[in-house]
């Protein structure tokens, strides 16, 4: 688990970065959102197709919720200050859920609409073009998702996970919407034009499904994975002085880890020494976690009761 900005690996093809730092790849899918929006409108100008036009009105709520990506990452970003003593961390959260949020209207808007021209259809004109502006769509899509997904690995950026899954399922969408066209526009059959707008829809509502979920978790509170838990419990562990680990709650701020714990100290121990010992494991678990925020509390304990008490549960 890393900070929520990291910076570019060395260069990539093109002389473009490895990989790119969270605002990087948030204002690169601004600029991507920006060129498939002014692609898909000419493209629906030139086809009247439904596809077209539920994919064009997918990119634009693309672009309202890059924007708000894009800004939330940069506020997340800032230190902790009087006010927000845990840091701004849950801002990426937010952003995720106003993103669930406009994918949830994209879904209802394309959905109507396809249901409308399947009991109404409408030819499809100008396929060439649509088909072209789709292939082009689906390119930078592509690679747009593949530089997220660097990202992604390197940061665990809660926002730009939500981004990449908007973006990935456009990809996905975008593969219906060829379908589609193609379809209305060679094969005489408008019908399954709509049909394809129709499944592009679910496919959206389905998605933000799961980006709600994620931010919902976080907003919530919901404790860190068992996996971080264990990591946290062996790193404070390690110490063989430290002979347990109870009352662990977790919780998660952007990419920034909270944890607050109980150990067992030896009750002979001075101040000082237990002092020391529990500096030191909040050490550790700062270093497997960077960033992470730890509070631990020490219990005066006769370790011969209580050898047994470590563990990752309160």
């Amino acid at each position: 688990m890393t900070s929520p900005v990291t910076p570019p690996s060395s260069p990539g093809p093109w002389g473009l970065p490895g990989t790119f730092s969270t605002r990087q790849i948030t204002g690169l899918s601004v600029g991507v959102a920006i060129v498939l929006i002014a692609l898909k409108a000419f493209a629906l100008g030139a086809s009247g197709s439904v596809s077209i036009l539920a994919s064009l009105a997918d990119s634009t709520l693309d672009l309202i919720a890059s924007l708000t990506t894009f800004y939330a990452v940069r506020w997340a970003a800032r230190p902790e200050d009087h006010t927000h003593r845990h840091g701004h961390g849950k801002a990426e959260a937010m952003a995720a859920l106003v993103q669930a949020g406009l994918v949830f209207a994209s879904a209802v808007f394309i959905g109507w609409e396809a249901l409308q021209r399947i009991f109404d259809p409408r030819p499809v004109v100008g396929g060439s073009w649509a088909v072209g502006v789709v292939l082009v769509s689906l390119a930078l899509t592509a690679g747009l998702v593949l530089l997220q997904t660097r990202s992604l690995k390197a940061s665990g950026s809660m926002a730009v996970s939500a981004d990449r899954a908007h973006y990935a399922a456009d990809l996905a969408s975008s593969v219906v919407v060829l379908i589609g066209v193609v379809s209305g526009a060679f094969l005489a059959a408008p019908g399954l034009d709509a049909a394809a707008g129709l499944v592009v829809a679910v496919w959206l509502f389905w998605g933000a499904f799961g980006v709600l979920k994620g931010a919902g978790n976080q907003l919530l509170d919901r404790e860190a994975s068992d996996g971080d838990r264990v990591a946290v419990t062996t790193a404070v562990l390690s110490d063989p002085r430290v002979a347990g680990v109870h009352q662990l709650r977790t919780r998660m701020s952007g990419t920034r880890l909270i944890a607050q714990m109980h150990v067992d100290l030896d009750r002979t121990l001075s101040f000082d020494a237990a002092h020391d010992i529990v500096v030191a494991a909040e050490g550790r678990v700062r270093t497997a976690f960077p960033g992470a925020d730890v509070l631990i509390h020490a219990d005066p304990r006769d370790l011969a009761s209580t050898a047994s008490s470590a563990s990752t549960r309160p």
